[in-house]
């Protein structure tokens, strides 16, 4: 997996399995990655395929527009947002599209990621987001696999084999 994260570093992008992604995942800085190595990882384990790219709703406000507009033609079912500090990026992709978002807050130097976590959860109405804990990398990508298994049944085994596991 670390040479995924080498990849996404130099294309922007990230393929987990080389099939269609079904989760699509924006960071809004590259030093996001290594915390959300860990939704990558966990996806992975999953056998969810996802796409990866880095892209800022303040620098990059443009290409955050078409990623997030164009997700659902990408055949892409949930959308992942992680960023921090005036962490706008899951509120601007969520305006852009119907498909469920969820938030991670990054932790940062100067709040520990309470700024961060404060911007997403208070999202006004009409624009939901969910938001997941500071740095919570792996349970967005967890909740993002109960969203999709709700439709599918072999994936909804994957997560109770999971849950399982996790009780032993």
């Amino acid at each position: 997996m670390a040479h995924a994260a080498q990849q996404a570093r130099k294309t922007g992008a990230y393929d987990a399995q080389k099939a269609r992604p079904l989760v699509g995942i924006i960071l809004g800085s590259k030093s996001d990655l290594e915390v959300m190595q860990g939704a990558l990882e966990q996806l992975e384990e999953f056998g969810v395929p996802c796409e990866l790219v880095i892209a800022s709703a303040h620098r990059n406000p443009a290409r955050v527009h078409a990623w997030a507009e164009g997700a659902g033609a990408r055949g892409i079912k949930v959308l992942i947002a992680a960023a921090g500090k005036a962490a706008h990026l899951a509120g601007v992709v969520a305006a852009y599209t119907a498909l469920p978002v969820i938030a991670v807050p990054m932790k940062t130097s100067d709040l520990g990621g309470l700024d961060s976590l404060l911007s997403m959860v208070q999202m006004p109405t009409g624009v939901p987001v969910a938001t997941v804990a500071i740095n919570g990398a792996r349970n967005a990508a967890i909740l993002a696999t109960q969203i999709l298994a709700t439709g599918d049944d072999a994936l909804r085994a994957t997560l109770v084999a999971y849950k399982e596991k996790l009780a032993e």
